[in-house]
């Protein structure tokens, strides 16, 4: 099942520690098989808002998303982004393939009370 490291992040000032993290960063997740799905690429906000950024990394799966997040290749670059670019980033598993919502749907209307 698929995987992804989906970043949300904050306009931050040009400064040359984030061009070496970006520089660096594919070599960080492509040995565990990731790919960029969404990366420097403009988007459009239908609700609410979402300044910033988005990055969304694919993966195979989790277990390989958490082999790269806790790499130490990784892990040597991290600051390079954090020190300048403050957002949030999540580690998610995707949907089977031939997913079908109805279970969730079950699960949702047998928790409502009853009336």
């Amino acid at each position: 099942m698929p995987a992804y490291a989906i970043a949300h992040l904050q306009e931050a000032a040009p400064h040359p520690e984030i061009a070496e993290y970006i520089e660096r960063l594919p070599a960080t997740f492509e040995e565990h098989g990731g790919r960029f799905l969404v990366h420097a690429t403009p988007h459009e906000v239908k609700e609410g808002s979402w300044p910033g950024h988005v990055v969304v990394i694919g993966f195979l799966g989790i277990a390989e998303a958490r082999a790269w997040w806790d790499s130490p290749a990784y892990r040597e670059i991290a600051p390079l982004r954090s020190r300048h670019i403050e957002g949030d980033i999540i580690l998610v598993d995707g949907v089977p393939e031939g997913y079908d919502p109805a279970a969730t749907v079950k699960a949702f209307r047998d928790a409502l009370p009853p009336g």
